[in-house]
């Protein structure tokens, strides 16, 4: 198994829980995270529809990158918008390795 495809069965549960919440949460004075939200919700679904090969990514993670500024996390958010963050950029990281 890639690092990749560990590193997201590790953490797709919290993702699932977490993701929704932040967007709830935070969405108002961040609207910036619906795109983000947008974008994971893209990259689960090629990971799904890939059925364990390898789905095309680069193009996703670029997205995030700008989205966030390279994973900022914004002054004012909470640890779970933190946490979210941090697995993306790990998802990012492990994804570009196993290329």
């Amino acid at each position: 198994m890639s690092a990749f495809a560990r590193i997201v069965k590790e953490q797709a549960k919290n993702m699932e829980l977490y993701v929704p919440v932040v967007a709830r949460v935070h969405g108002g004075s961040h609207p910036e995270f619906h795109q983000v939200r947008a974008v994971y919700d893209e990259i689960v679904g090629k990971i799904k529809k890939a059925a364990g090969g390898r789905p095309d990514l680069a193009e996703d993670f670029a997205r995030l990158r700008k989205i966030t500024t390279d994973y900022t996390v914004p002054a004012d958010t909470c640890e779970t918008y933190e946490a979210v963050y941090r697995m993306l950029s790990q998802w990012d990281k492990a994804y570009s390795e196993d290329e």
